[in-house]
């Protein structure tokens, strides 16, 4: 490996500095055997670095800029990787000075703010001074802040001025506006993408390539605060990777289109054009999850285009941009036709066989979209590696994977990125609860993360409870268990999510036939009169394949897997004081319309959406009883 490095690092540099040299000696007085002696030098550079570039695997229809391009960046961004890497590797051996560090940087540069001010961070010295001069948060701490710097006042919670009000995904409650500012943008690309590039590249060797991927990401509505600040999503989108926007297959202008039906429809349709397709991409499996069940809806419409060169009518484009989607299109009945094959074959590992050099779906499967990385393995996806590289939120970048192979979703957490506190989860419900640091916690033990990060939360509740199952020198690793807002609880039982789904997925195991594709829960109290008088019980939606019907008997199975799987649920329900659950079985693609709807309420971002596992509206239970199949 260090020598394919060196392959590659001489000739770039050799070249560069050659065709400098040559430039300098064109200008100024120089001896003239060394402007052409570099000149050959830097010849033999650019040789070595076709050779190499040769070498790789890589789409068709490419040219030499485009390939250079994405070249280039594929080299700098693994060499940042490799160096941010090692100082990864560093600060892990010391995380109590770094965290140390990362704590004062935050507060010096804001102690002139006037929240700074409130609260002396000029005369703060460590963690321990802080945690006892400043409290704990949650959002209600923020909001009239927030509020003034959406009205333009300056310096009101951090120094600089924020890019953008962020909107997080709603998910445990009503969504909250944060800031987002450069610092922490920069942070994630160094210490977040750049890393778990190197980590990928290091754990699947043909990601190394040249070839096009399919990254399902749209671009989101923004509107303006009333001094003009932007206010949206916090997330990568196709405007802030307008630079990477070479790397993809769907082209530049697809991006622009609003819809995201109607983007989703060219992203598969650019994808399919091409069969050399290397990664399939999205911050989230759920988007591409969704994504094959679109493809699966219109394929012959797809194929159709792609035999014809054309954009389909049924896309509500402007004519102009119907015009530049199409100048990129040509008749290719060739590839219409090895398509049509491969779908009338059947969708189960359909990615490996329209795609036959894929080697990587590249999204966050862990948490809320833990189900649509097994259905994507189980079915679409077969055969083909999942890598979830980041523990990540609004909040900004918590933690890296940088074990790509491992079933198990673990993140390293990253010292620099935020300071971290943790909350015992016995201690959770405590009016003044102590905290621990990164040095203290214990293997096997959960916490909820408390953080202080770039963008003006301090000592902040973000409602993640994690496991540390393990320990990378001083640092801790960690897997998500659940989130705090998103636990079932009608009698103090306190049922998670990561505990429901096990029971509910031992449950389907037992319904012959059936395969689980989505599910959600709401407790009966905020249904209210729409199921009649009962007990407090737990009213459960679930999609399935394979069935028409529940029987009682199955669907009282799931009441016993989850009794099995809790002590205080199952008393509960042996006191009487729970009711037996109530499962209804939602027609097909209820949950995808689910999912429309919660974003245009929430005016989330296709990009951030993660799907509520218990709902706190009762609209949208309301919407699930009117699509119950059985």
């Amino acid at each position: 490996m260090a020598f394919l490095r060196f392959r590659v690092a001489v000739p770039l540099c050799v070249a560069v500095l050659s065709v400098a040299v040559a430039i300098l000696g064109y200008n100024q007085a120089m001896p003239p055997p060394l402007p052409a002696a570099l000149g050959v030098c830097s010849l033999a550079g650019m040789a070595l670095i076709w050779r190499d570039i040769s070498s790789k695997m890589k789409g068709g229809s490419r040219t030499l800029s485009s390939l250079l391009g994405q070249y280039l960046a594929v080299k700098g961004v693994g060499w940042l990787g490799r160096w941010q890497r090692r100082k990864l590797e560093a600060d892990t051996l010391n995380v109590k000075r770094v965290q140390e560090e990362t704590l004062l940087k935050r507060l010096q540069k804001n102690e002139h703010t006037c929240y700074g001010r409130q609260y002396d961070f000029s005369s703060i010295r460590d963690s321990d001074d802080f945690r006892a001069r400043h409290p704990i948060t949650t959002y209600e701490h923020y909001r009239e802040l927030i509020i003034r710097v959406a009205a333009g006042e300056e310096k009101v919670i951090i120094a600089e001025k924020p890019l953008s009000l962020a909107m997080t995904s709603g998910t445990s409650g009503a969504s909250a506006m944060l800031l987002s500012t450069k610092d922490t943008n920069t942070e994630f690309f160094l210490q977040g993408v750049t890393v778990c590039l190197d980590a990928m590249q290091q754990a699947f060797p043909a990601s190394d390539s040249l070839q096009r991927t399919t990254k399902f990401f749209y671009t989101p509505t923004f509107r303006q605060s009333e001094a003009g600040v932007p206010i949206g999503p916090n997330s990568s989108t196709p405007a802030s990777s307008r630079y990477m926007l070479n790397l993809y297959t769907t082209p530049a202008p697809a991006f622009e289109v609003p819809s995201e039906k109607d983007a989703l429809y060219l992203h598969l349709l650019f994808a399919l054009k091409d069969p050399s397709v290397g990664t399939l991409e999205s911050n989230f499996a759920s988007t591409v999850f969704y994504a094959f069940v679109a493809l699966q809806e219109r394929w012959q419409e797809l194929v159709e285009d792609i035999k014809r060169g054309k954009v389909s009518s049924a896309l509500a484009l402007e004519p102009e941009m119907r015009a530049r989607l199409e100048a990129l299109m040509k008749p290719d009945p060739e590839r219409a036709a090895q398509l049509q094959d491969h779908f009338q074959d059947g969708f189960r590992g359909i990615a490996k066989r329209l795609w036959p050099h894929l080697h990587l779906v590249l999204a966050v499967d862990s948490g809320s979209n833990q189900i649509y990385g097994e259905m994507l393995r189980e079915n679409y996806c077969q055969g083909i590696p999942f890598y979830s590289p980041f523990y990540a939120a609004t909040e900004g970048l918590i933690g890296v994977n940088l074990w790509p192979q491992e079933a198990n979703r673990r993140y390293l957490l990253c010292p620099r990125s935020m300071f971290c506190e943790f909350l015992p989860e016995s201690s959770l419900e405590e009016e003044a609860p102590h905290t621990l640091l990164m040095e203290d916690v214990k293997e096997g033990h959960n916490y909820e993360l408390i953080i202080t990060n770039a963008s003006g939360l301090f000592r902040y509740r973000i409602g993640d409870i994690v496991k540390v199952v393990e320990f990378h020198n001083q640092c801790p690793i960690v897997e998500f268990q659940y989130r705090r807002g998103q636990m079932l609880n009608v009698r103090g039982e306190k049922v998670s999510e990561a505990l429901f789904l096990g029971a509910l997925k031992k449950a389907v195991a037992q319904w012959s036939g059936a395969q689980l594709v989505d599910y959600c829960c709401a407790e009966s109290g905020i249904l209210g009169d729409s199921i009649g008088a009962s007990d407090p019980h737990y009213q459960v939606f679930v999609e399935l394949k394979g069935v028409r019907n529940l029987t009682e008997k199955q669907r009282y199975k799931l009441d016993i897997c989850l009794q099995q799987d809790s002590a205080v649920y199952k008393s509960f329900r042996i006191k009487g004081s729970i009711g037996p659950m109530r499962v209804q079985l939602v027609v097909g693609g209820t949950f995808n319309e689910l999912r429309k709807q919660m974003i245009a309420f929430s005016n989330t971002s296709p990009n951030t959406f993660k799907m509520h596992r218990v709902l706190r509206r009762k609209e949208y239970a309301n919407f699930l009883l009117g699509r119950t199949a059985s």
